[in-house]
């Protein structure tokens, strides 16, 4: 279930919507830079349970999830349908939802329609002139589940509805400026970021913002360039997030990511994450030069994967980079 882990400098489109790459599993922690604090920083805890520390001085960039739509196959009634799905979710409820394909087994077709009745999401729907609808995604289960809820919105505006697995932005976003898919589910700063890659070329300025409405701004400059339209962000944010143990956190009066450079900076403290980590602006280097925070240690883990979430619940590492919309996140 991955999609853009944003730990990496952008320098060319395809760098940005690759995924950082994952580093040498299971690799041992290293320990810090010399510059690393030297208090006695904060063990780590073992928990079944995680928690995300809120990102109070907003390291990490908005990528809210929105729909992304062909200009030539978009009309008022269809985005508004899709604006109608936007606004029934938030991070929880987009935790929830993965949950419920990854942990649960569930279809994402299921998974949407359930939501989408437990929600009211059709009611008020306007149906207009209707038609036939691709709606493409990415290939990871978040994607696929978005897509068939943009489905069932779009279903109840008139239309009939096709959902199409395409693979990766490379593929997709093509394809949706050609016209042979008509709406794709998508990450306002990690798209605002891509499409200027591809509009601006080598050397681009990065567009994407912690500031969403900033973002959103950017990114409509880029659409507009390339014939495609965006409808409005939802709450949800699919991004960047460093989670540690409930445990950890009650333990050590944790809830911010401030509270962990004030509390937790020095030797005990373990960082995990992707091999890149300690030099990425959003991650290990985001956190020493936003929140001042020092890790004791680093343990080359996985890009948000199972290794990852495994170390941080079984007491190996102190707090780990994963994404914000990871079913291992949900409360029950």
């Amino acid at each position: 279930m991955r999609r853009q882990f944003v730990v990496m400098v952008a320098t060319a489109a395809a760098a940005v919507v690759s995924l950082a790459g994952c580093g040498e599993a299971g690799s041992s922690g290293t320990e810090a830079p010399p510059s690393a604090a030297a208090g006695a920083g904060c063990a780590p805890a073992a928990g079944e349970t995680l928690v995300v520390l809120e990102d109070d001085k907003k390291l990490q960039n908005t990528d809210n999830v929105l729909p992304a739509l062909n200009k030539k196959s978009s009309s008022p009634e269809l985005i508004a349908a899709l604006d109608k799905a936007s606004a029934a979710l938030d991070t929880a409820k987009l935790i929830d939802l993965n949950k419920a394909v990854s942990v649960d087994r569930k279809s994402s077709k299921q998974a949407a329609q359930e939501f989408a009745t437990a929600s009211n999401l059709t009611a008020g729907i306007t149906k207009g002139a209707g038609g036939e609808l691709t709606i493409g995604t990415a290939d990871f289960p978040e994607s696929a589940t978005l897509a068939e809820l943009y489905g069932v919105a779009a279903t109840a505006a008139g239309y009939t509805v096709k959902v199409q697995k395409i693979g990766n932005r490379e593929l997709y976003e093509p394809a949706l400026e050609k016209g042979d898919i008509d709406v794709v589910p998508e990450y306002a700063a990690t798209f605002a970021t891509f499409l200027a890659g591809k509009v601006d070329g080598k050397g681009f300025k990065d567009p994407s913002s912690p500031d969403l409405a900033t973002t959103m701004t950017n990114l409509k400059t880029y659409t507009d360039k390339v014939g495609l339209v965006v409808g409005e962000p939802s709450q949800a944010q699919d991004q960047n997030a460093f989670a540690v143990t409930t445990a950890f956190a009650d333990k050590n009066g944790l809830k911010t990511l401030s509270d962990l450079a004030a509390k937790c900076s020095g030797a005990a403290t373990v960082l995990g994450g992707p091999a890149e980590c300690p030099q990425r602006p959003k991650c290990q280097q985001g956190l020493v030069d936003t929140y001042g925070f020092q890790a004791g240690k680093f343990s080359s883990l996985d890009t948000g994967g199972p290794l990852t979430l495994t170390a941080i619940k079984q007491g190996t590492v102190s707090v780990g980079l994963v994404f914000s919309s990871d079913p291992a996140l949900a409360s029950s």
